[in-house]
């Protein structure tokens, strides 16, 4: 059953979780068709975006007070799988763009009337690289720079950036206060033919150029405050959802949409062997048990992944509702999880397409495009393991994390 909720003084109906979920499976053989036009364009196309702003896709981790649904997380990315199983650029794109609303709720409540305040649909995208040069000034910052890697952004009216403010504004002059800024269209230029890539080319994630723009204090949003879960707006959205580490939120976002390119491929390889007979040996692939051992593997723990992250939500929901702090021993290792998603399902697709032998090396082949996007997938940084074996150890010995995103 359907809830109404103020959007602005407009009255419009909050679908049901099952709703939401059922409206991006149903776009999952329109999303496929668009998938050659996404990769040749290096952008979701319009028309996706305008769909999915008509389900409401973008409304699940927003505020209520905006018009948004304010869900579990877990709906967003029961959602964001099934994008992603359509064309895991569409929905890599949507993990990005739709848990900025969540950060965006952390901001100060000033920096969400300026976004959200004349359209509450508005899109905002991101680059969080702390390569910006920031300057302190009265009432602000002045901020430039060049970022790459900034998903969705022709789509977007303004972007989080990320940067360094060092104190006194000279870098390695003490510890720095890491921030991200945000910036409306008019403050920056998007670079839009950087983005040849193997893969993911349809996220259209392009630079971001900054030219000494004026950012008041207000529309910064400190990595400390998200860390220790203390955000300015907090005071307005003080609903359970938003007392999360922001960390938890984000690297989630960027690790589900491989399991619906992981589930796209083994859709693609399971119709490969059916009729699949080598021309060399005579051999069908439907009676290959090394191949039926690879698509079984990659079912499984898959199956396996998911279910972890859907369980390790549910308990940081848990904690935010009882008002009681997440400990740090599993914030660390709950990340560590999340970053093993990518790079376990791409290797898992690996074993499936060594063994559909001239198949699967056609671009035209349907394996191929979500390999390539599960492969490119391993290079954000929140995807690399490695980044977070240190804390998952230290912290079960009680020292203090040292990397702060968690």
């Amino acid at each position: 059953m359907a809830t109404v909720v103020a959007m602005q003084g407009r009255p419009g109906p909050i679908p049901s979780a099952d709703e939401l979920v059922a409206r991006a499976k149903a776009m999952i053989p329109t999303l496929k068709s668009r998938a050659k036009q996404c990769t040749a364009q290096r952008n979701v196309p319009k028309e996706t975006i305008a769909e999915m702003q008509e389900a409401g896709f973008f409304h699940i981790l927003q505020p209520k007070r905006w018009g948004g649904y304010e869900m579990h997380p877990n709906v967003f990315f029961d959602v964001q799988k099934a994008l992603a199983e359509g064309c895991m650029s569409t929905g890599w794109m949507y993990g990005v763009l739709g848990c900025h609303p969540y950060e965006l709720a952390l901001f100060h409540d000033q920096a969400q009337q300026e976004v959200w305040g004349t359209d509450p649909s508005m899109l905002v995208a991101s680059t969080y690289q702390p390569v910006g040069k920031v300057t302190q000034v009265e009432g602000g910052f002045r901020l430039s720079g060049h970022w790459g890697f900034s998903t969705g952004s022709v789509h977007c009216g303004w972007v989080l950036l990320g940067a360094l403010v060092w104190p006194d504004d000279v870098p390695g002059s003490g510890p720095p206060d890491m921030r991200t800024f945000l910036l409306p269209r008019s403050d920056y230029t998007i670079g839009e033919d950087a983005w040849h890539v193997f893969g993911l080319q349809g996220t259209g994630s392009h630079d971001i150029i900054v030219d000494d723009a004026f950012v008041p204090e207000y529309r910064t949003h400190r990595a400390v405050d998200g860390f220790l879960c203390q955000n300015p707006g907090q005071a307005a959205n003080d609903g359970p959802l938003y007392k999360l580490p922001w960390a938890q939120v984000f690297t989630r976002s960027v690790s589900t949409a491989a399991f619906g390119g992981a589930q796209a491929a083994i859709n693609a390889g399971m119709a490969i062997m059916q009729d699949r007979v080598s021309t060399n040996t005579g051999k069908a692939s439907k009676a290959d048990p090394i191949l039926h051992a690879a698509l079984a593997r990659a079912i499984s723990e898959k199956s396996e992944m998911e279910t972890t992250l859907r369980l390790t939500f549910e308990e940081l929901i848990g904690y935010a509702e009882r008002g009681e702090p997440i400990p740090m021993q599993k914030r660390a290792f709950f990340t560590y999880q999340s970053s093993n998603v990518v790079r376990r399902l791409a290797d898992l697709v690996d074993d499936i397409v060594k063994l559909l032998g001239g198949r699967a090396i056609y671009m035209t082949s349907d394996i191929i495009q979500p390999w390539l996007d599960l492969h490119a997938g391993r290079a954000h940084v929140a995807n690399d393991p490695a980044n977070r074996t240190a804390d998952v150890i230290g912290t079960l010995l009680g020292e203090e994390p040292a990397f702060t995103f968690l």
